[in-house]
């Protein structure tokens, strides 16, 4: 839960046109970290099942009234059979674009911080991605997935802006 108040948060709408900004950050990121961490990319390049605005961002897209700290952006992966995809590592960016305002612990953004985070869960690969994801949701066996799952979950790709999950 964040700390931060409502004098901290944006209350502007986000759009499509957001959330698809969100998913090239998003992208960006996961070309990055596999470029810089050729072991991972050979266990999980080519396994992505989709990428997600969750949390507070997520939920104040679907009711306008939240209002966003920051976007917490989860890229979800098909695990792979000998080796997680490490859960801890998180990096944050710069959205670039001051439309809601700038994150209160990073004066040198832009705009609001955007966190990416990864995770990867059981999946097969014929599956359907909403299916896998509200799978793994509501098997609750992580903090992750019961903090997720208390929110909203919004596609980023495929699908940029289809809500699979809604509390």
């Amino acid at each position: 839960m964040s700390k931060v108040d409502s004098a901290g948060r944006s209350y502007q709408a986000i759009e499509v046109a957001d959330l698809r900004r969100l998913a090239l950050i998003a992208q960006k990121d996961q070309i990055e970290f596999f470029e810089n961490h050729p072991k991972w990319a050979r266990l999980y390049s080519g396994r992505q099942i989709c990428i997600a605005l969750c949390q507070g961002a997520a939920l104040h897209y679907i009711d306008g009234s939240t209002g966003i700290n920051d976007f917490d952006v989860y890229t979800f992966y098909r695990k792979h059979p000998t080796q997680d995809l490490y859960p801890k590592r998180i990096k944050s960016y710069d959205f670039g674009d001051a439309k809601f305002g700038q994150s209160q612990n990073k004066p040198d953004f832009i705009g609001r911080r955007v966190d990416c985070l990864v995770r990867s869960i059981d999946a097969p690969e014929s599956e359907d991605v909403e299916i896998s994801i509200q799978r793994y949701l509501m098997g609750g066996k992580t903090e992750t997935a019961r903090l997720l799952a208390a929110k909203v979950v919004i596609l980023l790709e495929p699908n940029c802006g289809k809500v699979i999950w809604q509390r």
